[in-house]
């Protein structure tokens, strides 16, 4: 049996809702190499998915954020391991997004810009699991 692995994703809104932030992934990434999607982390050992948030906030985006409503679950495949993702509604407490951030040993952005749905459709149909779970959870088809 694969081991399960558990992640967060969120998803900030500009300040009328009408877009949201999106980054791109690096192009060394292994799985999503230079697609676009939301900011993620993983879940470490004795964190709920909510801290994950807020500690990916500060380690992907330089700021401070709070998660503010569930959006959805749901778990993929991937070679080796299965993902099991949580994705949350957040907010900038303080600070301006900024990408990439000075910490090694982590997946950093190249960039981030305002998106819209249609902008995840490329990843959800790569297997992006953020992805999938927003669009599904605003009736969107990929």
């Amino acid at each position: 049996m694969k081991q399960i692995k558990y992640a967060i994703a969120f998803v900030i809104y500009n300040q009328d809702r009408s877009k949201f932030l999106i980054v791109q992934r690096p192009s060394n990434d292994e799985n999503l190499p230079d697609v676009w999607g939301l900011p993620a982390g993983s879940v470490k050992d004795n964190e709920t998915f909510e801290e994950c948030v807020i500690r990916s906030g500060k380690e992907k985006l330089g700021v401070v954020v709070k998660p503010t409503k569930f959006v959805g679950r749901s778990n993929i495949e991937r070679d080796s391991y299965i993902l099991h993702m949580e994705e949350f509604e957040a907010e900038i407490v303080s600070g301006e997004p900024e990408v990439p951030q000075p910490i090694q040993g982590m997946t950093q952005y190249q960039q981030w810009k305002w998106g819209e749905s249609s902008d995840l459709k490329d990843a959800a149909s790569k297997g992006s699991l953020c992805s999938q779970i927003y669009l599904t959870s605003v009736n969107d088809k990929w």
